[in-house]
């Protein structure tokens, strides 16, 4: 089993190389992903003056709505990935937000004083942690008494077509290794309650799940394969180990399937995530 280093180092090398996709695609994916961060932000009862750290900020978001939400407060947005964080830079310069610093770190050791924040933000992030139990420590560890912590998780792959769809599609043509179900990966919190025994055992209390339907939406079944092989990074590192013709199968199977979901010209794939919320 690879260590938690070597897994962090893989997952740097794999993100950076996203990077580019992930902004490429960002209206597509940010419009996917923000019922998800809508939910978190609810939770969190966000003040005009909020102290927030958003880890595994990936290209921003939760975190910059949140620096709109706080213009008095202060909002640090945290990445393994340098590249993907300069996206998140270039994104908050573009929107005029201000209140926004970013810090390559890893999630289960930040750089940041006990009780620094009002708020912690995890969207999508939980999954790829190497130690989920050390990393919730530290997101505790950096909130203050009464703070919020909010994450947003992936729950059964059924409920989330638009990646099932094309891990079939690639299932037809390769053979994928099983999953390690302690390791990272997209659906790894997948069980109700996981997250929430993760909190308890932080000591943290009043902690809430509820799911929420998210939705990909594409101009066509074209651009929907276009998305995925791009940015979603299971999909990308196996179609970069089979030959074209190969990739072609995959992308003909992919797009049949996802045509079922065509409908008044767009593409509309469902899929489900939980948030999960707990106060210090």
């Amino acid at each position: 089993m690879a260590s938690a280093d070597e897994i962090r180092g893989a997952q740097r090398t794999a993100w950076a190389g996203l990077s580019t996709s992930w902004d490429k695609w960002d209206s597509i994916i940010m419009d996917q992903l923000a019922p998800a961060g809508a939910a978190i932000i609810e939770g969190l009862g966000i003040a005009r003056d909020q102290q927030h750290l958003d880890v595994a900020s990936g290209t921003g978001e939760p975190g910059l709505t949140i620096a709109r939400l706080a213009p008095l407060g202060r909002v640090v947005l945290t990445d393994l990935s340098p590249e993907m964080l300069e996206v998140a830079a270039r994104r908050a310069h573009a929107q005029g937000i201000a209140n926004v610093e970013t810090r390559v770190c890893s999630a289960d050791d930040l750089p940041f004083d006990d009780a620094t924040f009002d708020t912690v933000s995890v969207r999508f992030g939980y999954m790829f942690f190497p130690d989920m139990t050390k990393a919730t420590a530290e997101f505790v560890r950096v909130l203050r008494p009464g703070g919020r912590l909010g994450a947003a998780v992936w729950v059964d792959p059924d409920d989330n077509p638009w990646t099932t769809i094309a891990m079939q599609a690639i299932g037809s043509e390769v053979e994928l290794p099983p999953l390690d179900p302690d390791g990272p990966s997209m659906y790894r919190c997948a069980a109700p309650g996981l997250i929430g025994t993760l909190y308890h055992q932080a000591g943290l209390h009043d902690v809430e799940e509820r799911d929420v339907a998210i939705e990909l939406v594409t101009e066509s079944p074209d651009q929907y394969w276009e998305v995925i092989s791009d940015h979603v990074s299971l999909v990308s590192a196996v179609l970069r180990r089979v030959d074209e013709a190969a990739q072609a199968r995959i992308r003909e199977i992919a797009i049949a399937k996802v045509s079922a979901f065509a409908h008044d010209g767009q593409v509309r794939v469902p899929g489900k995530a939980r948030c999960v919320l707990g106060t210090r």
